[in-house]
């Protein structure tokens, strides 16, 4: 496997994307952090009266429904809109897709609208689509290869670079050919910090503001966010302590090494 999208590590440290996050009020700390670790800019401008003139300066825009309430969701159909206007390219994270109807509902009013990339776990990838019901919670109730249908399903219809999140992650992408491929990185103990999923969310808007290929760019952030995990865990085995080196390790961990801490490969018969 061909490990040069890996080139997009760098790119985001030349560049400096802006991000803007419309996202939960439980990781919205932890979300500017990583950001900020891996060489973006974060901005979390997430009101109606601003978000549409702020989408249209940033260089990147996350859209995570974690949280989301009235004004919320306004601000959210206003960056997206800002976003389209300026060719931004916009992430959304589906978090609860399928269990609960209001934020369900408002995820599949946006998606006609082309985000880049749609990142989730298996449910919540499987309800987006509408083939099923949503986990439980933010938890995944479905295994990552029984998502595949629906992600290729909502690749095909929006355009985007679908990720399904797992112990071993797919990503997904159905355009002139479709490329796929999984992805085994990162560490259990990622599952017992806060913040972890939704950051990536962030983090793979910064790689699509950095790196001209969506595919590649989704594929490194993920890389990049996974090999870090894997060497916080070689170092602290505690949830909080944890948290802090991962964060150290999103800063300073090299291409070079990520390239050896994970393992791509073709995801053959997709």
């Amino acid at each position: 496997m061909d490990y040069s999208f890996l080139r997009a590590h760098d790119s985001v440290r030349e560049s400096t994307p802006l991000i803007q996050c419309l996202t939960n009020k439980v990781v919205s700390n932890v979300t500017a952090n990583t950001l900020l670790a891996v060489g973006a800019s974060p901005a979390m401008v997430d009101t109606p009266e601003e978000s549409r003139e702020f989408a249209q300066i940033a260089s990147g825009v996350l859209i995570n429904c974690g949280t989301p309430t009235s004004e919320q969701y306004d601000g959210m159909r206003e960056a997206i809109a800002g976003a389209n206007a300026a060719q931004t390219p916009w992430v959304l994270d589906p978090v609860g897709a399928g269990g609960l109807s209001k934020r369900t509902e408002f995820m599949r009013e946006v998606l006609p609208q082309g985000p880049a990339a749609i990142r989730g776990n298996a449910s919540e990838i499987i309800a987006l689509a509408g083939t099923g019901q949503g986990g439980r919670g933010v938890e995944s109730t479905d295994g990552v290869d029984a998502a595949i249908e629906s992600a290729l399903a909502l690749s095909r219809d929006t355009g985007a670079v679908v990720a399904i999140s797992g112990p071993r992650d797919l990503i997904v992408h159905v355009g002139d050919t479709t490329r796929a491929v999984y992805l085994e990185s990162g560490h259990p103990m990622l599952q017992n910090v806060i913040g972890t999923g939704c950051s990536l969310g962030a983090i793979c808007a910064a790689y699509l503001a950095s790196w001209k290929d969506p595919f590649e760019a989704i594929i490194a952030a993920h890389a990049h966010v996974g090999a870090a995990g894997t060497i916080a865990a070689e170092k602290q085995h505690a949830p909080g302590s944890f948290a802090v080196a991962w964060l150290d390790a999103l800063y300073d961990v090299p291409t070079a090494d990520i390239e050896g801490l994970i393992t791509v490969t073709p995801a053959e018969g997709i």
